[in-house]
């Protein structure tokens, strides 16, 4: 065995053969012969990769596993790291997709051939390719700080030059040697393979997505919708730059163009070079690539782009303040130690040609701050700021907050009367996390960019944009967030509206009335003597249920059903990381319990939540049909002396064990007939809630309406919409946990 083969977590190992990770733990126990760990900790081993799978095959174990994710194995578990070994694979992929029959030729032979024809051969592509910028060169004493689009400690993906400081820029990309290719050789053949089946963009694009999505705190994202717009925002352009390019994702969103050229930077050595693999791989342009701190070392000094797309690091306080306080790049004034994002846009204009247009992300901060007053004023002024748009909550990370998009021009000449956009596109916010309506966000901002574009100036359209003399905005505070100073909604849109809201409201209070339990009949007490009783615990270990706890994301996308989403009866709002642990997926008819807060809550899973994973701090019970009826589980799971009993409590916070809890042994008729009951409370409920929801909703549209002036105080929305008081449909029985009343 090479003493640095691929490793593999038991995780994957039990999806090598299919099975969960208790098989893997039996086998260990029970095969003497099974391979020992080679790395990883006590709690966590992990287990050289050619070892494991002899051993399946030995055994008979090995399932048929997809090629993909054999792949991403291989690439996960390598020696140096994943960012090396994709580094490594994304070569290869530029050389397969440029000239195959030379990856053919290379590739024919041993492993120790391969890497040894392999960096000649990559030469023949990167150079052409990717220019001798790309080369190994340092402009300067070495590399660079990270940037925020980066992890706290990024793996170099290539050979870097000896004792680096803080001023330097470095090529991006350069063909790794023989002795870094040889334990990647598995790997390039996997990789040259699946090549052949989704072709080498896709394939690169699948393992930058796994290896992305299994590190979601290491680097900050930006969503592909945002992109798309930021791209059409900036118009066609053949010279395009991004001075802090992460992933490369808002220069892989600019449409293709005859003669263009993408030039890229980033500070973290790792995401410049997948930015220029990914980028060679998308377009035929080409693509100048570095590897530097963009605002103390800019790689691109001498470019004057067409346009300049940028999500540049927020809040960055050590941004060289103190090193380039004489820097010519400040035509606006020299920004704050707190206004780091004044200086990238700064930053951004000087790298445009006269006209060129620059669309950066901002924080909502930075139109309002007052240390940052003075530029803000003079890019108006100058006519170098065009238009600020507020994005809706959820558009990008931070998604706690509406960011703002900044779109700049280089002024060939002040203009003489200018005027600014404003938009807002807030209203266009999704539900819980779902995402906004990047359709409505997308078709609302680019009509209004492009006729304020043409014309100098925009009619209002009220609640979404309008544009603003400059010298309206020039007062003390020069504050650009367009939520102060768009008008509100027309008046027949929102009153409009509020109609919905109210009809809507109406239906669900007479459905309500509907399912509104009848008073008890006190002449059908329960039956006498208390019921023989079971607990969750003794049902699991007779196999009438199975229990499951969450918390492990895996690895599929799929919503995740939070605590708050089971207390509020909303639908699976949350997000989990992905983790090597399966995540718990719900079926209909699986019992969803909380643990922590001390409520009595149970949640029966319907076909509209089913597939989601299980969140933090839920535990799912898993009724077996034929021996437990579902609704009636989690009806006498919900009592509260039931949850008392089951409950510890410490200092801040209530435990629910859940094996404690108790229910009676009943037969399955009896059951069912229990169970409908509590699905009729449970529907009951369900109405009640909508109708609060809807009742905010009214309440804070009526007094939005009358303090914005959009509602007439004398005026109504529906004069028809009453709701009979007396028109409540009785329903059959009443139910209760503790046995005082008869299920009919």
């Amino acid at each position: 065995m090479q003493d640095n083969a691929t490793e593999v977590t038991a995780a994957g190992i039990a999806r090598l053969a299919g099975v969960g990770r208790a098989a893997v733990s039996n086998w260990r126990r029970r095969h003497a012969d099974f391979p020992r760990p080679v790395g990883g900790t006590e709690t966590s081993p992990s287990f050289a990769l050619p070892e494991v799978e002899g051993w399946l095959r030995r055994h008979g174990k090995l399932a048929e596993v997809p090629l993909k994710e054999r792949v991403w194995q291989q690439l996960a578990g390598h020696p140096a790291g994943p960012v090396t070994a994709l580094t490594h694979a994304g070569c290869v992929l530029l050389l397969i997709h440029d000239r195959s029959p030379l990856w053919l030729e290379v590739s024919s032979g041993s492993d120790e051939r391969l890497a040894a024809m392999l960096p000649s051969a990559l030469e023949q592509v990167l150079t052409p390719r990717l220019g001798e910028a790309n080369r190994s060169r340092v402009n300067g004493a070495g590399t660079v700080n990270t940037s925020a689009h980066t992890s706290a400690a990024p793996t170099a993906a290539l050979t870097a030059p000896a004792a680096p400081t803080a001023s330097a820029t470095l090529a991006a990309l350069e063909p790794p040697t023989a002795p870094q290719l040889l334990p990647s050789a598995p790997l390039l053949r996997g990789v040259a393979e699946l090549a052949a089946d989704s072709g080498a963009r896709h394939t690169f694009e699948f393992l930058l997505g796994r290896h992305l999505d299994a590190n979601p705190r290491q680097y900050t994202l930006t969503p592909a919708d945002l992109c798309g717009l930021m791209a059409g925002l900036a118009g066609p352009a053949r010279t395009v730059l991004d001075p802090a390019c992460g992933t490369g994702a808002l220069l892989r969103s600019v449409t293709s163009r005859p003669g263009q050229e993408l030039y890229a930077q980033d500070s973290a050595p790792d995401l410049a070079a997948l930015t220029a693999l990914r980028l060679a791989l998308h377009t035929r342009a080409p693509v100048h690539a570095a590897t530097g701190d963009t605002l103390r070392a800019d790689a691109h000094s001498a470019v004057r782009a067409d346009a300049v797309l940028c999500h540049p690091p927020f809040n960055e306080r050590n941004w060289g303040h103190d090193e380039l306080a004489y820097d010519p790049r400040w035509e606006y004034g020299f920004p704050a130690r707190t206004e780091s994002e004044l200086a990238w846009v700064q930053h951004a204009l000087a790298r445009l040609r006269d006209g060129g247009v620059a669309v950066l992300l901002m924080p909502p901060a930075a139109a309002s701050r007052r240390s940052g007053r003075r530029i803000r004023a003079d890019l108006l002024r100058r006519g170098a700021l065009r238009a600020v748009v507020a994005l809706p909550v959820g558009a990008a990370p931070p998604y706690n907050i509406p960011l703002h998009l900044w779109v700049l021009r280089r002024p060939e000449q002040a203009p003489a009367q200018p005027e600014v956009l404003l938009a807002d596109a807030g209203q266009f916010a999704g539900e819980g996390r779902g995402g906004p309506d990047w359709a409505g966000v997308r078709e609302t901002v680019l009509d209004a960019w492009r006729a304020f574009d043409r014309a100098g100036r925009l009619d209002e359209r009220p609640g979404l944009a309008r544009s603003v003399p400059v010298i309206e905005l020039l007062d003390d505070d020069v504050d650009l967030a367009p939520a102060r100073h768009l008008p509100p909604p027309a008046a027949a849109d929102g009153a409009g509206r509020l109609s919905d809201v109210r009809e809507r409201l109406g239906e669900t209070l007479r459905l309500t009335a509907r399912l509104t339990p009848p008073p008890v009949d006190p002449a059908r007490p329960a039956a006498p003597g208390r019921l023989p009783l079971t607990t969750v615990g003794e049902l699991a270990r007779g196999g009438a249920l199975v229990m499951r706890t969450g918390g492990n994301g895996g690895h599929a996308r799929v919503p995740v059903l939070t605590d708050h989403d089971v207390l509020s009866g909303t639908t699976p709002s949350g997000t989990l990381p992905e983790s090597d642990e399966e995540a718990v997926l719900t079926e209909p008819g699986d019992v969803v319990v909380p643990v922590l807060g001390g409520g009595s809550v149970a949640r029966v899973i319907d076909e509209t939540t089913a597939g989601a994973a299980l969140g933090r701090n839920l535990v799912l019970l898993r009724p077996d049909p034929a021996a437990l009826d579902a609704w009636f589980l989690a009806g006498f799971l919900r009592g509260t002396a039931n949850n008392r009993q089951a409950s510890s409590y410490a200092s801040t916070a209530t435990r629910l064990d859940v094996r404690r809890l108790q229910l009676p042994r009943l037969p399955p008729a009896e059951q069912r007939r229990y169970g409908a009951r509590f699905r009729a409370l449970d529907a009951f409920e369900q109405a009640l809630r909508q109708a609060g929801r809807l009742g905010e909703q009214l309440v804070r549209g009526m007094y939005d309406g009358l303090t914005d002036g959009t509602i007439d105080p004398d005026g109504t929305i529906d004069p028809d919409g009453t709701i009979d008081p007396e028109g409540t449909v009785a329903t059959e029985g009443t139910v209760a946990t503790e046995g005082t009343v008869a299920p009919d």
